[in-house]
């Protein structure tokens, strides 16, 4: 068995206009949860605040943006991704590999 390659990634959420700082502080530690469970490391985190968006998501016009920082086997990206997509608090996000 070939061990798996561990890459730096980065993470932007768009989570609602609408959630409190300890809704985003829970959503943020509930994605860590999530990177650290698949054998990643979370490296930081930066908070971009509230930034308007260029269309609507989901009848919302403003969004909170939060970057994270991580390492992360190739292969737990799609289950990261999967467990992203299947959130209601974050609007949208993207995983990039740096």
């Amino acid at each position: 068995m070939v061990a798996e390659r561990t890459r730096e990634y980065e993470l932007v959420m768009i989570l609602s206009p609408e959630a409190t700082e300890e809704e985003i502080a829970a959503i943020v530690e509930r994605v860590d949860g999530l990177i650290t469970g698949s054998g990643g490391g979370v490296a930081g985190h930066d908070t971009w605040g509230m930034k308007r968006l260029a269309f609507p998501l989901a009848n919302h016009r403003e969004g909170n943006y939060i970057l994270t920082r991580f390492t992360l086997g190739s292969g737990a990206v799609l289950d990261l991704s999967r467990n992203l997509n299947a959130s209601e608090d974050i609007l949208r996000f993207l995983v990039t590999r740096t």
